[in-house]
């Protein structure tokens, strides 16, 4: 069901980051937080959050470094462990303590993924859509170069073709340039071009080309780290995880493996490219409030004496 109320907008102080939090919906229904990727913003979710609004109180927020939120100037900051804060002080603020249902696109998806692996209590269910678990990269990656078979090491080096960005990423000071000299107008044609995603207001944002800028802290301070030393993360979270079959950054193939980490998991494919939030809303919303509903009523059934 759609809303047409636009989102009201609060700020919450985290952890040397001021967020700009955007909210829909009554306050009294199941929440349902949204965090967006890179190099956008909350916006990129403003058609699935309209579906969403009349059934549930969506919240979403501009991550450090982008929109109207804070931009710490050095890379640490945009580690893990500071992501993870700023993600608790929108939970106590805005959610009543209870849990939430957690969604996640592109980088709003990773930083979910270390969420509901180290504070699941928070969750009452995620949906991951094209932005998986560093450390099961990690993991899929050594298992791919184990096996040395010639189907393994073809889908490894598919997916790092697909992931040529992240070692540009890493260089000094050129990713910056390119954002804030014309990398900005080259990306909405490309998304354009490549997706079928025509601009519209709110996105791609006008702060594009500084999010774009000081997003690279984010690959910069948790991608080596994760992909060489991957953890044994896990999660009880019942978690959906929405493959589209065409993105051009992220291979189908990740989800290998995954359900002998994440025991309630459950697939969805999507004949889609990367920014399947703006491409399919309608279907991205419908999916999100089946798994939300889907938790909660299998939690209603599991009580009764």
């Amino acid at each position: 069901m759609s809303n047409d109320s636009g989102p009201r907008r609060r700020r919450v102080q985290s952890d040397g980051a001021d967020l700009a939090v955007y909210e829909q919906g009554e306050p009294s229904r199941p929440a349902v937080l949204l965090l967006h990727g890179y190099p956008d913003t909350h916006a990129v979710w403003d058609e699935v959050a309209d579906e969403l609004a009349g059934d549930f109180h969506v919240i979403r927020y501009d991550v450090r470094g982008a929109g109207a939120s804070s931009r710490p100037p050095d890379t640490r900051s945009y580690a893990f462990e500071h992501l993870m804060a700023d993600l608790r002080a929108v939970l106590d603020a805005v959610s009543g303590g209870r849990p939430v249902h957690l969604v996640g696109h592109d980088w709003g998806s990773i930083q979910a993924w270390e969420a509901v692996c180290t504070m699941p209590e928070r969750f009452a269910s995620f949906t991951s859509i094209s932005g998986p678990c560093l450390d099961h990269v990690g993991h899929w990656t050594r298992r791919a170069l184990a096996r040395r078979t010639p189907r393994a090491l073809r889908r490894l080096a598919g997916q790092w073709a697909r992931s040529w960005y992240i070692s540009f990423f890493q260089m000094p000071m050129l990713p910056e340039l390119l954002w804030r000299y014309g990398r900005g107008g080259l990306f909405t044609r490309a998304l354009e071009i490549g997706e079928g995603v025509r601009p519209r207001p709110g996105h791609p944002a006008r702060t594009l080309a500084r999010d774009g800028a000081d997003g690279v802290g984010l690959y910069r301070a948790n991608m080596r780290e994760r992909l060489r030393r991957p953890r044994d993360r896990r999660t009880g979270v019942p978690t959906q995880v929405i493959v589209p079959t065409k993105d051009l950054f992220v291979s189908p193939h990740l989800v290998e493996g995954l359900a002998a980490r994440v025991p309630n998991l459950s697939l969805r494919a999507i004949a889609a490219g990367h920014w399947v939030p703006r491409s399919h809303p309608g279907v991205i919303a419908a999916w999100i409030a089946e798994h939300a509903v889907g938790v909660r009523n299998a939690r209603s059934r599991a009580v009764r004496p």
